[in-house]
């Protein structure tokens, strides 16, 4: 989760995630290219789609990991009566903080798009395993597990959510760093969320978030969901 109180833009860029952006009393805009824009009071966003995004004012944004939410959603805008819903299963004041509800959102977000396949076992251990804050398992060793060969598992993660199993690992260490930006600096981020160095991250956090480490840092941010 990652919450401002004023109004922000980012610029072109595709996440490997859902991403939900909330404004309780503003609105969201979404760009697709070479399309109009379309303003809501939320918006979700799926995974791997090319869009710019801006809020008009305070707002709120979930990322959930592809297999939370149905895989054929597609771009889906909310209305004002959905965007407060989910917020308040958040939490019931103003701005969410640290003790947000995030459980509470994914059941209401749930309810929202319906229901979605569990993944195979194999596939829940590749990911968290690849995704883990401590060294994450080479995939040699994770296909060793699991029974199959890298190439193979590779494949059955890809079909099973829809993302390459490489980009949920850089996706997890974008999400270190950046939950580690609010005490430290982007150098010393980067460093402990395993990029090669502060342009590392910052390459990344625009190519998938469409805005700077830097940007980020000033504002309030909590867990993941």
């Amino acid at each position: 989760m990652f919450a401002e109180t004023g109004p922000f833009s980012v610029t072109a860029h595709r996440h490997p995630v859902w991403k939900v952006v909330l404004s309780p009393d503003g609105l969201v805009g979404t760009r697709l290219p070479g399309k109009r824009p379309v303003t809501s009071a939320g918006v979700i966003v799926p995974p791997r789609l090319l869009h710019t995004a801006g809020a008009s004012s305070s707002y709120t944004a979930l990322f959930l990991d592809p297999w939370k939410l149905p895989a054929d959603l597609g771009l889906t805008h909310l209305d004002r009566a959905a965007v407060r819903r989910i917020l308040a299963a958040l939490d019931p004041s103003a701005v969410p903080g640290p003790d947000a509800d995030l459980a509470a959102a994914a059941v209401e977000l749930g309810t929202l798009t319906g229901a979605v396949h569990r993944l195979d076992p194999r596939v829940t251990h590749a990911i968290g395993e690849s995704t883990r804050d401590t060294p994450p398992a080479e995939i040699g060793s994770i296909a060793d597990n699991v029974g199959l060969s890298p190439a193979r598992l590779r494949a059955l993660v890809r079909t099973s959510v829809g993302v390459p199993l490489v980009q949920l690992r850089m996706w997890a260490r974008l999400r270190t760093a950046v939950a580690a930006l609010p005490g430290t600096t982007v150098a010393a981020a980067a460093a402990s969320a395993g990029f090669s160095d502060q342009a590392h991250l910052t390459r990344t956090a625009r190519s998938l978030l469409g805005r700077t480490p830097a940007s980020m840092k000033q504002a309030p941010t909590s867990r993941v969901l």
